[in-house]
Formats: structure tokens, sequence, C-alpha cells
């Protein structure tokens, strides 16, 4: 019964009705103002919700295509301005009132928006994946760079205390070295329909790069390396459109993680589609990172949004299994956060601090987003479907 009154509390604050205020990131100066690149999804739950709980930041402003959206959403939402039409998305980088971009846009505009804002001077925070390709993504983070800006990748799961719990069990030697590991996150079918943005190829869409690019980030995160090589890739095509994957599986080998070690072997799973059990059952997704060490095993359910719910199950060879929580960090850690806090609340947490010059508890930096890419493609070589198509915008050379 406690369990699931701490659900309830915990989504309530989380999704609901966060406290309007935590005392955590107050500041002296104004706080910094968001604006948003399309009324998008998933923009409420990524931002515009734990934006509530952060003195630090507020949402300022949304463009849309549709100017009606941009101004209903606004309305929704609680946002002071709004910008729509065919020069929507400009005029709203060039308010210069507009200090940081959220960028959700599709993949396949991630890139020009992204350099577009840069070129704005505003700090950016993108949407996963960072771009069609490995190599939108080195020129993104090579612009920011040179114009002295912050640009993050948002991989939120990464700024949790559940999944980095998970990597200090496996860091700290109790279970010995990493012999295998795997990690999905596949969903029912009928969760994501033939209409979704993420069924359209020109605008960089297909299973693997949207939810495919989680489990890659959690295996190379979990092992502390990139992999050394895809053994073997396979994909489920759409039957309406053949260069894109509903879902994809994957074979890699990680570096050996122990001396004189064989080299890991890992397992990818990503799944748009997954059918019913016996034609009618529908089934739970799958979102689970999995290990086998050389003394024990230890798994990882939810670790995408574990606020909901999630265990870290730890079975030792010889010893008891137990099972873990971590909605927060260990007292003492030094690192903020509540129970209820998504992992896009300890996401933005963490932007904030990089923006105001202070040290994020955690990153994304540009070696991490860019190896995920490379990675990505790479798995896409494999499977024959190839990479999708990169942008064709080029950022004028006075800038």
């Amino acid at each position: 019964m406690a369990s699931i009154i701490g659900l309830i509390k915990r989504c309530h604050s989380a999704f609901i009705s966060p406290p309007s205020t935590t005392g955590v990131g107050a500041q002296a100066e104004p706080p910094l103002r968001f604006g948003i690149l399309g009324a998008a999804a998933i923009a409420p739950p990524a931002l515009i919700t734990p934006a509530k709980s952060h003195l630090d930041v507020t949402i300022y402003a949304v463009a849309a295509r549709d100017i009606q959206r941009a101004e209903q959403f606004a309305k929704k939402y609680g946002i002071t301005k709004f910008y729509g039409g065919k020069t929507g998305y400009q005029e709203l980088l060039d308010d210069p009132q507009v200090d940081v971009i959220y960028n959700p846009l599709p993949n396949g505009l991630h890139y020009e928006w992204t350099m577009k804002a840069l070129a704005a001077g505003k700090h950016v925070l993108l949407e996963k994946p960072s771009g069609d390709t490995a190599e939108e993504t080195r020129r993104m983070f090579d612009f920011a760079e040179r114009k002295g800006l912050v640009l993050l990748e948002a991989f939120h799961y990464r700024f949790h205390p559940a999944v980095q719990r998970l990597k200090a069990i496996l860091d700290s030697g109790e279970l010995g070295a990493i012999k295998e590991i795997s990690a999905s996150l596949a969903f029912p079918k009928g969760f994501i329909g033939d209409d979704n943005i993420r069924m359209n190829f020109d605008i960089g869409g297909g299973a693997m790069m949207d939810c495919g690019c989680y489990p890659l980030s959690c295996l190379r995160y979990l092992t502390s390396s990139n992999p050394t090589e895809v053994l073997s890739a396979s994909a489920t095509r759409y039957p309406k459109d053949s260069r894109i994957d509903t879902a994809t599986t994957a074979s890699l080998l990680f570096p050996s993680a122990a001396p004189d070690s064989e080299p890991i072997k890992a397992t990818l799973r990503c799944d748009f589609s997954v059918p019913p059990r016996f034609g009618f059952i529908p089934r739970w997704p799958d979102i689970t990172a999995r290990v086998t060490c050389e003394r024990g095993t230890v798994e990882l359910f939810n670790f995408v949004m574990p606020v909901i719910y999630h265990s870290i199950t730890v079975r030792p060879e010889g010893g008891r299994v137990r099972t873990e929580k971590a909605y927060t960090f260990p007292d003492g850690s030094g690192k903020k956060g509540e129970e209820w806090w998504t992992t896009y609340r300890h996401q933005l947490e963490a932007f904030v601090d990089k923006l105001r010059g202070r040290e994020p508890q955690t990153w994304v930096d540009r070696e991490d987003s860019t190896s995920n890419m490379v990675w990505i493609e790479k798995i896409y070589e494999v499977t024959g479907l190839g990479s999708r198509p990169q942008s064709e915008f080029q950022i004028p050379e006075s800038e």
C-alpha cells in the first residue's frame, strides 16, 4: 500500500501539480527565458512542467508553423509570446528576450534550426537524436563552441539517480567485470500510428533513430566505452516505406571490461510495434537494461522514466537477491533533487547549472552525442537501410 501511495504522490507532483518552487536554482538575476520551436507534444513533460518548479526558468515564447496552434499552445500553458506562420521560427530566434531555445522539432529539422538558434546567439536544449548523421552533430557542437554557447542533447534518463545507481553498482566491482549487457526500448502495437512523424523517412524517421538511440546510449554509458564492432543487425521494414525500420535489433562488441577477458557482448532492441500476446493481450513496454557480470547479474526496469516506477534487481552469485530503488541521490552526495523529480526535471537542473556557470551533477558532452550518432549510422548500415538524409542547410560563412 505504501508503495502505491508513493507512486501516486510522485506522479501527481511530477506530472500534474509540481510545487511552484523548490528553493533550488534561485538567482538574484532574472530567470532564463526559454523559447520553444514547435508546439510539440513532448514540450509539456520535457520542459514546461519541469520549469514550473525551477525558480531560474520561465517559458517565455513558442513558435509553430500554424499561428493559431501557437496561440492556443501559449494560452494553454501560460506562455507570454507566440509566433507563427512561415517566419514564426525565425521570429522566435530573433526575439532579444529569448535566452535559450528548446528544439523538439522532427529529427530532420534538428540540424537546421539548432544552427540557426546558435547563429542567433541562443543556447540550445536539443531533443535526441541530435541529428540525422554524426557529421551534423559534429558541426553543431563545433559551431556552439565557436559561438561560446551551451548545446545539450536531451538524453534525460542520464540525469536520474536510478541509472546512475545502476552504473555505481557496476563500477563498484561488487559483481565483477561486465561480460554481457542488453538494453531494450519497445512499445506495444498501436502506441505509434502510421501518421506519426517517426514514420517519415525525409525528416529522419525510424525506430533506431527515435527509440533505438536510448538503449544504444545506455549500453555505452554503462560500459563507459563505445562499441568496437556491429556483429549483426536486422530491421523490420515499414510496409508503406521500406526505408523506415519499425523495429531493429543489433548485436555489438564492446571492449573487454578486465585484462585478459573476452570483449563484452551487447544486445540492443528497439520496436515501435510489439504485437499483442496471443493476438489480443497488449504487452507492457519493454524498457530494461540487463547486465551479466563475472559474479552475478543486475537489471534495471524502466531506465527511461523511472520516476513513475523502477526497480534495480541485484543477483550476486551465492548471495541474497536484493531490489533497490533510487528516486533520490544518497544523503551527503551533494546532488540536488526531490523524489518526484522526473528525468526531465533533473536534466533541467543540470542544464541551468551549466548556463549559470555552476558544475552540473552530470552531463552529455559532444563526444557522447557524436559517438551515439556514429553507431546509429553503423547499425543502419549493417541493416541495409543506411543513414537518414543529411540536411542541405548551410550556415552563412559570415557566421
